[in-house]
């Protein structure tokens, strides 16, 4: 039995109609500018398995976000073509994808790619092809790649996470930390992350590999394991570890990083008596800064989907490429997109800030909710 939700017809679904989606609310708002050219925004999506939770949750903020701007007029009074575009995980797959783009002329920009891997291998691709195509707001987690002049990182990375993560443990008083890496990407992506920031904090690190069975992994902990693990994975990988754990005699504490969802976590039948505490690089989704109001106002109009942090991860990244968009004083071509998000302006989006440092990154923000063993979201 799967542990993926939803279903992947419901999924394929949410991913191949997300431009009529958000195109077809602007025939209706706007019907005497509906002679207006359009832009194309260009949504990268990876639907791999260990992927395709990561790219739902953050497409759907999206959706909710660029349909909202339609509702209100476009961009500078031209709809927004809000293009999901569905690729395996693979540098073929992404290839493949950016062949297509680079043909479409009324593509402007690439938004919001989901999930990491796949936002490393777009970073490498369109530095090898010099293309000039603004990669904006990308799910990029992996700490160590370097950015250069065509990608626009606005979120926490990994390390950020893992630095926020372990200097609360060690005010704590916690010396010793578990870490569990769902696959053997996972730790290949994360480790040495992890490894550096515990070093700087004199924090001994136990590390465990999923090896594809988190439910046995979990059973195979002894009570010299760490109380307290940190868990590298997406939500399915996490739900299959918790019901492990609920046959362990000893309490254990869970701190994941930012690609599960606490929400789907729980339906899923996770964490049923192990408290799971999740790193994001957003606001809280309860939190009353004027983005995150505005989320959850759009989502509920628009959408039947819960609030979660990955999807106004989703509503974050489509809000700061509008503003930019928005203020550009010139005719929108790809140079002069591109060049308007190279200034890397700071930007206040209703109480998210985003400020690029000497990286080119932007998000040292992080903050953590904990889903509680009787089903609370607590933060």
């Amino acid at each position: 039995m799967s542990l993926r939700t939803p279903p992947a017809p419901r999924r394929r679904a949410l991913l191949l109609s997300a431009a009529a989606a958000v195109a077809a609310p602007w025939g209706l708002a706007q019907p005497t500018r509906l002679a207006a050219r359009p832009i194309t925004v260009a949504q990268v999506v990876d639907t791999s398995p260990s992927q395709q939770d990561v790219a739902k949750d953050l497409l759907v903020g999206s959706r909710a976000a660029w349909q909202d701007i339609n509702l209100r007029g476009g961009v500078r009074g031209r709809p927004v073509n809000h293009l999901a575009v569905e690729v395996d995980g693979t540098a073929a797959g992404v290839r493949k994808a950016l062949d297509a783009l680079r043909d479409d002329p009324g593509c402007l920009l690439l938004a919001g790619t989901a999930g990491d891997p796949l936002a490393t291998i777009l970073v490498e691709q369109l530095r090898a092809d010099g293309m000039g195509l603004a990669h904006v707001a990308p799910w990029l987690q992996n700490s160590s790649l370097e950015v250069d002049d065509r990608t626009f990182p606005i979120f926490a990375a990994r390390q950020e996470q893992i630095g926020h993560a372990l200097r609360s443990l060690a005010t704590m008083g916690v010396q010793d930390v578990g870490a569990v890496y769902a696959s053997d990407l996972e730790q290949r992506l994360y480790r040495d992350d992890l490894d550096r920031t515990a070093a700087a904090l004199k924090l001994k690190i136990q590390a465990f590999r999923g090896d594809g069975d988190l439910h046995r992994l979990a059973q195979r902990l002894t009570p010299g394991t760490p109380t307290i693990l940190l868990f590298f994975g997406g939500t399915p990988e996490l739900v299959q570890f918790t019901q492990g754990l609920d046959r362990q005699q000893r309490q254990r504490y869970l701190v994941a990083m930012a690609d599960v969802n606490l929400q789907t976590l729980q339906q899923m039948g996770g964490a049923r008596a192990t408290p799971v505490i999740v790193t994001q690089p957003v606001p809280l989704v309860t939190s009353g800064t004027p983005i995150v109001r505005a989320y959850r106002e759009t989502l509920a109009r628009l959408f039947d989907e819960p609030p979660a942090a990955l999807s106004l991860a989703g509503f974050i990244a489509a809000r700061y490429t509008y503003e930019v968009l928005a203020d550009i004083d010139a005719p929108l071509t790809r140079p002069s997109v591109l060049a308007a998000f190279q200034r890397r302006t700071a930007r206040d989006l209703g109480g998210f800030r985003v400020a690029f440092d000497d990286r080119r990154r932007s998000g040292a923000f992080v903050t953590q909710s904990m889903l509680t063993p009787d089903g609370r979201v607590v933060g």
